[in-house]
């Protein structure tokens, strides 16, 4: 089904009675050339990017519960390329590329907003850091502009520049950041896949892989077994436990990140806005909410939900930035499983075992990297060679200890990064 200003108009005279499911609801078939373990907008863009750029149609993607219901649903929706190492640097830059022309790509409005990100600094050692990031930024050619005190305010006149702790010194400014709605993505990308013949199977839980001679050969459901010559493990929060099922054990700590949304408000923050001395990050959705997070919950954890010490620790942070936001009714909270890597950057490889795949490790950086995921991982599942923009991110770097990028410099501690 296509859409249009014509189309929204004429089923909005017409009683809304024409609209039709955007992908279909199908059985599982006994075989698949390409099975994806994880319906989110990782595994949901992997299958896309198959079928679009490689002709890979007889493709499956298995989702225990339902489309949008995890990660790809539980986050705060920003958009950014705003990365310093190489390896992530060129990656999130060819990832924010293929944001620029999703609606057009998918033919579906995702909400994709470059409202612009400011990260604040707070002392001349964080401007000294954000000038650097600033120009390893622009070098890969890519968008960003150091602010001073009053160039700040100029963007974000409402907030507390004189706090005596933390100072706002500047900022660096990323035009090009901002927000997309996160269920609309994955809604895109499942109606883009679905179009291309790929089957969705949503209550499909994996609960084995089957592997002979070394050679993944299918996956056990709570559908009944699959077979497939290709096997990809995109799962975020939960690639541990799948991982086990092939006998992996990978360098991954489950962690919980909150996010917090208000009441629908009037329009008061234009940007994406980042307090560089908390944490703490901030947009407004077009419904008017204010949408922030900040770390998350330090301890492993596979519930989605989190603690009231965190809620109140960012609620801190928040008062801190900007005290107006005491006024505004928090409407409700929700958590994400983050998959966090040692050294707080991803993971698209290959594994021991022949046909089997693995894209895991976000950390943070999950929502951001959707679509360029997605490309690389199809790239890498289609032809067995890594796509360039994530030639960095080998598993093996946590074995040999080369190539390692650690974006934050917070040491091998995953709660850190």
């Amino acid at each position: 089904m296509g859409y249009s200003g014509f189309r929204v108009i004429k089923e909005g005279l017409f009683g809304q009675k024409g609209w039709k499911p955007v992908w279909r609801d199908p059985e599982p078939k006994p075989e698949y050339d390409a099975v994806i373990i994880g319906g989110g907008g990782h595994g949901l863009s992997t299958a896309y990017y198959l079928a679009k750029e490689h002709g890979m149609t007889n493709i499956a993607v298995l989702e225990k519960g339902y489309i949008g219901g995890g990660n790809v649903g539980r986050n705060t929706t920003i958009v950014r390329a705003n990365y310093f190492l190489p390896g992530n640097s060129e990656f999130y830059s060819h990832s924010l590329k293929l944001w620029e022309t999703m609606e057009q790509d998918l033919n579906y409005n995702v909400m994709h907003s470059q409202r612009g990100l400011i990260n604040l600094f707070h002392s001349d050692g964080q401007r000294d850091a954000f000038a650097r990031r600033g120009n390893a930024m622009i070098n890969q050619g890519d968008d960003a502009v150091l602010l001073d005190r009053e160039g700040v305010r100029e963007y974000l006149p409402y907030l507390d520049f004189d706090n005596v702790r933390f100072p706002i010194y500047g900022g660096l400014l990323h035009p090009r950041g901002g927000t997309a709605r996160h269920d609309a993505v994955a809604w895109g990308y499942a109606r883009g896949a679905d179009q291309r013949g790929v089957d969705i199977i949503q209550n499909c839980e994996v609960t084995g892989i089957d592997i002979e001679g070394g050679k993944v050969k299918g996956v056990q459901t709570t559908r009944g077994v699959i077979r497939a010559k290709k096997v990809g493990i995109v799962v975020a929060g939960r690639s541990g436990q799948v991982a086990a099922m092939a006998g992996m054990r990978l360098p991954i700590e489950s962690h919980v990140l909150q996010a917090f949304v208000t009441e629908g408000l009037k329009p008061v923050i234009d940007h994406v806005v980042s307090f560089g001395m908390g944490h703490f990050y901030i947009s407004q959705s077009d419904k008017g909410g204010l949408v922030f997070g900040g770390d998350i919950d330090f301890y492993s954890s596979y519930a989605a939900r989190g603690n009231l010490p965190m809620k109140e620790h960012v609620m801190d942070a928040a008062m801190t930035l900007m005290p107006m936001i005491g006024k505004a009714k928090v409407l409700r909270s929700w958590g994400g499983i983050m998959d966090m890597t040692p050294d707080g950057s991803p993971i698209i490889d290959k594994t021991d075992t022949e046909g089997l795949f693995i894209d895991c490790g976000w950390c943070y950086g999950g929502f951001k990297a959707v679509p360029g995921s997605g490309f690389s991982f199809a790239h890498l599942m289609a032809t067995g060679n890594h796509h360039e923009p994530a030639a960095k991110f080998r598993l093996d770097r946590f074995r040999t200890g080369v190539g390692l990028m650690d974006e934050e410099g917070t040491g091998s501690q995953h709660n850190l990064h």
